[in-house]
């Protein structure tokens, strides 16, 4: 957490030398950390290598993770891959768009003082479209209940807001618990295709 927090805060050289423990009293220690912090970091330059779907115009647009910002790694990693939860990260433009075999690589390809130029790598692969659909876990329910809610259909191209828009429509039936409901995608890259399992948990909805 330490070391996350310096990161975030530009600090990308940060390293804890050592730590030791001593004694304050029978039943009280102290904890020593020793630090090196090292400079500061400010983000000077983004560029986009491999990108052909989408500007890089868009792109900056999407990141929008200002120049001359202090060099945080965990938003960073957030505005592109959303690791901690960004619904309108830049991987989801590809996501969206039946792109499921992208991803981006962010590269620090220049250090200069106190200034990072940060050069982000794009694979975007081919499309993927839909081959199944399977759903487990209604013991209860008829599965065409739950498939006719679905958005995502076999022979559609993968997409990420129509997963999301699917699992809103199942939570809304009543029938299954919205907070277990667990789709994945089953990748087939060789055929770029890509089944779907939508794992379900019924929830008792009777009325006395």
């Amino acid at each position: 957490k330490l070391i996350t927090f310096y990161n975030d805060n530009g600090f990308r050289d940060f390293t804890i030398l050592s730590d030791s423990l001593y004694k304050i009293s029978e039943d009280r220690v102290g904890l020593l950390l020793r630090l090196e912090e090292g400079n500061q970091y400010f983000l000077r330059n983004v560029e986009w290598v491999g990108n052909s779907v989408y500007k890089r115009e868009d792109l900056d647009k999407v990141f929008n993770v200002k120049k001359g910002s202090v060099y945080n790694q965990s938003l960073i990693s957030d505005r592109l891959n959303g690791t901690s939860g960004a619904e309108d990260a830049v991987s989801n433009l590809y996501l969206d768009y039946g792109y499921l075999f992208s991803h981006l690589d962010p590269v620090e390809a220049k250090v200069e003082a106190d200034s990072i130029d940060l050069e982000i790598r794009i694979f975007e692969g081919e499309q993927a479209y839909i081959n199944n659909i399977f759903i487990t876990g209604n013991t209860r329910t008829n599965e065409h209940v739950a498939r006719r809610e679905l958005f995502t259909l076999p022979g559609d191209l993968f997409s990420k807001d129509k997963i999301i828009r699917s699992i809103m429509q199942l939570g809304v039936l009543g029938h299954f618990d919205p907070e277990k409901i667990s789709p994945t995608p089953l990748q087939d890259p060789i055929n770029g295709t890509v089944d779907l399992l939508y794992q379900l948990e019924e929830k008792a909805n009777d009325q006395f």
